[in-house]
């Protein structure tokens, strides 16, 4: 392939930007951003009505994958996990692709009234800022490409993807990555995803969750007082590992979010549950927490009691997710391009930490950021989520100059 380093040998990366920046066929595109944005408003609702569950983004995929034909993009497929991929091909198909990627999932179950409605300038509704706009970004870019005919050297891989959210585990970007086709021919990816503009995240937090399952043989709370419990002994290993010390740098956390078990207030109940997320920008402080979770659950609930007999209570650490860290080196050029195109564009923009789909990438190290939609959005992961497009060409002028200078713009 050809080296990544192509920009600079061209000129400086800035200089590169102003002359992307400078075509004709660009600035109408910029224009074109301004016209449709109706147009975008209501492919945004229209988007955002589509369910998305977590494992259930089927009907939206149809959707992103017919949206695709109309715009003509090359070699369009619904991958096996159901990712929708299209592609612009470039001139030289040995030069690193560029991938630009908007996950399809939302964060709600099957069952939620998805009711998106407009006030003035904002879009009410379930998804509507995470992620419809990112995947509506997405198309309109590739319609700017589209329209403004501009070959590049490299293939631009257009990836609307499955599993970004929750239990999903980055499961889409993960196959990406997993798959040969793919891996070896992606040099460098921009995911879309959310509102704003002022955010390079290239910095991928790490994270890893658990299901600490405990069981027993349950019973009466007055005959069989005296049984082991499941809920008291979920509850010592939440105690237990709360005290676990955390260091100040490189920040770390954990969350005990869900707890459940049990049927009725007079039954001793056969299982409890409770789920733990650890959070951190280290992978290696993330097994450690780990690890620290395995002792706590050993000395709680042996395999054995004192006597030598086995124990009556039972406990299954079950992983339900699995986000590597990692982070850009500081002269990664796709951080050179994105802070080269800011400055261009007077964006004030800062260089953050976040767990997103660009975490499998960059822990690949791999060339990968994370950027908005633009806009501004609220209430995410809420019923009251809401975005407003106001501001919304600036990010796309952004996404596309970006692309340009990343795929070789001739």
């Amino acid at each position: 392939m050809n080296s990544p380093t192509r920009i600079v040998e061209r000129g400086t990366v800035s200089q590169r930007i102003a002359q992307i920046a400078a075509m004709r066929p660009v600035h109408t595109a910029f224009a074109k951003f301004l016209v449709r944005e109706n147009e975008l408003r209501r492919l945004q609702v229209e988007v955002a009505r589509i369910p998305a569950p977590p494992f259930g983004e089927a009907t939206r995929a149809e959707w992103l994958r017919e949206k695709f034909i109309a715009i003509g993009l090359n070699d369009i497929e619904v991958d096996e996990v159901g990712n929708v991929i299209g592609m612009f091909p470039g001139s030289d198909p040995e030069s690193p692709a560029v991938a630009v990627s908007a996950h399809l999932d939302t964060v709600f179950p099957a069952d939620t009234d998805i009711e998106i409605h407009e006030d003035r300038d904002r879009i009410y509704g379930p998804g509507v800022s995470d992620n419809a706009a990112g995947l509506i970004a997405m198309l309109a870019v590739a319609e700017a490409l589209r329209d403004a005919q501009i070959r590049c050297e490299a293939d631009v891989i257009f990836i609307a993807n499955v599993g970004e959210e929750g239990e999903g585990d980055l499961r889409g970007m993960r196959h990406i990555f997993e798959t040969p086709r793919w891996s070896a021919r992606i040099g460098s990816t921009i995911v879309i995803d959310g509102s704003g503009n002022d955010a390079i995240i290239g910095q991928a937090l790490g994270s890893r969750r658990f299901e600490v399952i405990v069981r027993g043989p349950g019973g009466h709370s007055w005959s069989d007082f005296g049984q082991p419990n499941p809920i008291v002994a979920v509850s010592r290993i939440v105690s237990r590992f709360s005290q676990t010390p955390l260091p100040s740098s490189p920040k770390t956390t954990f969350n005990f979010g869900v707890i459940s078990g049990g049927t009725s207030v007079n039954s001793i109940p056969e299982m409890a549950q409770v789920s733990i997320d650890l959070r951190s920008a280290s992978g290696d402080e993330l097994q450690r927490l780990e690890d620290e979770l395995r002792g706590v659950i050993q000395t709680e609930i042996p395999a054995r009691s004192r006597d030598g007999s086995a124990a009556k209570l039972s406990c299954e650490l079950k992983k339900i997710g699995d986000r590597p860290a990692g982070e850009l080196s500081e002269d990664a050029q796709i951080l050179q391009v994105m802070r080269a195109v800011d400055a261009h564009l007077s964006i004030p923009s800062q260089l953050r930490r976040a767990s997103t789909d660009a975490n499998i990438p960059i822990a690949l190290g791999r060339d990968a950021v994370t950027v908005g939609a633009g806009g501004t959005g609220g209430g995410a992961h809420t019923l009251r989520e809401w975005f407003d497009p106001t501001g919304r060409s600036l990010a796309l002028k952004r996404i596309l100059l970006a692309v340009l200078a990343l795929a070789g713009a001739d």
